[in-house]
């Protein structure tokens, strides 16, 4: 068929379909010129530079014909105008591919197309044409070769040896699967076979179209595409689940399938990473479907795995929030909002919620409470407990800690001055029904506090080993009734003590629920002294009678001590309300004790 055309007019849909290089590769096509019309350059190129898979496609083809045409007498040239700006806003109504046509005629060639309108108008305009239809892949991808039935992700990158992350959830490793460094061509392929797929494939759709990334999901594949100057090389990520789970595959206990079904409206399914948690958001979004309720689910990329039943929606225009003011008129029972990110994207959360939606979402976080966390500043604290209820941790794939949350109006733990009543959040463990966090308002503050006092039992062994191993002098280990532990060591460790351990105490803290908090070893005291306190701004000022200046002193609350500070002019010792100390002497007060001052020896 190619040996008896002499000039050829590809459009854009024939270089995307990458037709004339497998005519030349076959032996098709020989001793022929191939015109490339500017218009569909220049077409291809704007469709890359918005990070569109068929410009990169159309392109890559164009240089490929050059390449093979050098062995086949088949020459390639350029020939056409520039399309101008209004041409190119008409590029949707044809412009474009009446420029390609254009380029044809004058060029008595034949032009040749994958687009059947493109070749009907050509014929009526007296161009001859050629349709050549998409050709139908049959074969498997490439980039199935690497992806075993344990195959979590695939990572190919320029200059990197291919690798995959293989196992299940809880059991995962990082496989190499080849010495040799990818070549350019080599990840370029396979992008183009990927998108050449993805354009071809009625599961295939783009999710983020970006300057230098793109991500995209072909059937249960998500591909995921950076090129520079995004990156520093070419690189193909695909991710795909392994596995489809039943909620009844988690062993949940009796009493939180009942909540789920009955009680919970604003479910937050956390946990970091490759946890499992869009696993069991699909599990659950089929769980709500399969008890008759209406669901719908809000994705970017929509990789959830769910029922025809269950209509995946992506952000309308680019926004969630047009997004969900479709879904309030179709009134689903549940939306599952998957990987909510964006402050934008709490905020249509406890918007549907509190227009009586019930609502799951899924959140990174590393711990349960930093997903409550998250929504503290976004929400009176008194709806919090209506926007979210309950709260599901997953790690390695399984439900390791659920919360329920709460609004009771009492004193909160710790407090003793009945005039301190206020609304508190009550954060438990869904079991037990352990009162574990409160969190409410202290001045201008919202503040999270752990209830695990049980806890100090478990950490003071583990803190007396890691202050011992790091050469710490002396040092004494005091906990409080309201769970927290405090660090006495001398004055002068106390610095190098919160420098040198202060990641390891936060671990310690986030495990145990318990506050940690470093001080120095109260100096010995002598006669106590008179003092008055007063409220200036940002800092708490004590005035201690006839003391003179530098002279210490240590400042107790009852017998508790709290701090040794240094007498300055006029007998004025300023606490900063914001530092440890401060925060310690506001505490002491609002719990109704007196404070003390002493003079050192």
């Amino acid at each position: 068929m190619g040996s008896q055309l002499k000039k050829m007019v590809p459009d854009t849909s024939l270089l995307i379909n990458r037709v004339l290089s497998r005519m030349i590769e076959g032996g098709e096509l020989r001793d022929a010129e191939i015109i490339i019309p500017v218009p569909a350059l220049d077409e291809l190129q704007a469709q890359a530079s918005r990070g569109r898979g068929e410009g990169f496609v159309g392109l890559e083809e164009i240089k490929r014909i050059r390449e093979l045409g050098q062995t086949a007498s088949v020459t390639v040239r350029f020939a056409g105008d520039r399309p101008t700006l209004e041409e190119i806003k008409l590029a949707r109504g044809g412009r474009i591919d009446a420029l390609i046509r254009d380029v044809a005629r004058r060029e008595k060639a034949t032009l040749y197309t994958s687009d059947y309108v493109q070749a009907l108008v050509a014929e009526a305009e007296g161009v001859e044409a050629v349709y050549v239809p998409k050709k139908q892949e049959t074969g498997e991808l490439s980039v199935m070769k690497f992806l075993t039935p344990d195959t979590l992700s695939l990572h190919l990158k320029v200059g990197a040896p291919p690798i995959a992350k293989r196992g299940r959830p809880g059991s995962v490793q990082l496989v190499r699967l080849g010495d040799t460094p990818l070549t350019q061509d080599e990840v370029q392929n396979y992008v183009d076979e990927l998108m050449l797929a993805l354009r071809n494939s009625k599961d295939g759709y783009l999710e983020i179209v970006r300057q230098g990334a793109v991500v995209a999901q072909l059937g249960d594949l998500r591909l995921a595409v950076a090129r520079p100057p995004f990156s520093d090389e070419l690189e193909l990520t695909i991710v795909r689940p392994l596995v489809k789970l039943k909620l009844e595959d988690y062993n949940l206990s009796e009493r939180l399938i009942s909540r789920l079904s009955k009680r919970a409206e604003g479910v937050l399914i956390a946990g970091p990473p490759g946890s499992g948690k869009t696993t069991f958001a699909s599990s659950l979004a089929e769980f709500y479907s399969n008890l008759g309720k209406v669901v719908k689910t809000l994705e970017s990329p929509r990789d959830l795995l769910v029922g025809p039943e269950i209509t995946q929606y992506g952000p309308l225009e680019g926004d969630f929030e047009k997004t969900a003011e479709v879904l309030l008129l179709v009134r689903p029972d549940y939306t599952i909002f998957d990987e909510m990110r964006r402050p934008r994207d709490f905020q249509v959360f406890i918007d549907m919620r509190l227009a009586g939606v019930g609502m799951v979402g899924v959140i990174h976080a590393s711990d349960p409470i930093d997903a409550i966390q998250r929504f503290l500043e976004r929400t009176e604290l008194g709806m919090l407990p209506h926007v979210v209820d309950t709260v599901i941790f997953l790690r390695e794939g399984r439900v390791q800690k659920v919360y329920e949350l709460s609004l009771a109006v009492r004193l909160p733990k710790g407090m003793k001055n009945e005039d301190l009543v206020r609304p508190v959040v009550e954060v438990r463990d869904f079991e037990s029904g352990e009162l574990e966090y409160e969190i409410y308002t202290f001045g201008d503050e919202r503040v999270v506090v752990a209830i695990r006092p049980r806890s100090l039992d478990e950490l003071i062994p583990k803190l007396n080993d890691l202050l011992k191993s790091t050469g710490v002098g002396e040092f004494r280990l005091e906990p409080s009734s309201d769970g927290t532990l405090t660090v006495m060591v001398d004055r002068s460790e106390v610095r190098q003590v919160a420098k040198s351990l202060g990641k390891s105490l936060k671990e310690l803290e986030r495990a145990h629920g318990v506050r940690v908090r470093v001080m120095p070893i109260p100096i010995a005291v002598g006669e106590e002294a008179e003092f008055s306190l007063s409220d200036v701004g940002a800092s708490l000022v004590l005035t201690v009678k006839g003391v003179e200046t530098g002279k210490s002193v240590g400042v107790y609350a009852g017998e508790e001590y709290l701090l040794t500070a240094t007498v300055g002019k006029k007998g004025r010792i300023r606490i900063s309300k914001d530092s440890e100390a401060g925060r310690a002497v506001l505490t002491a007060l609002s719990d109704g004790k007196r404070l003390r001052v002493f003079i050192t020896r």
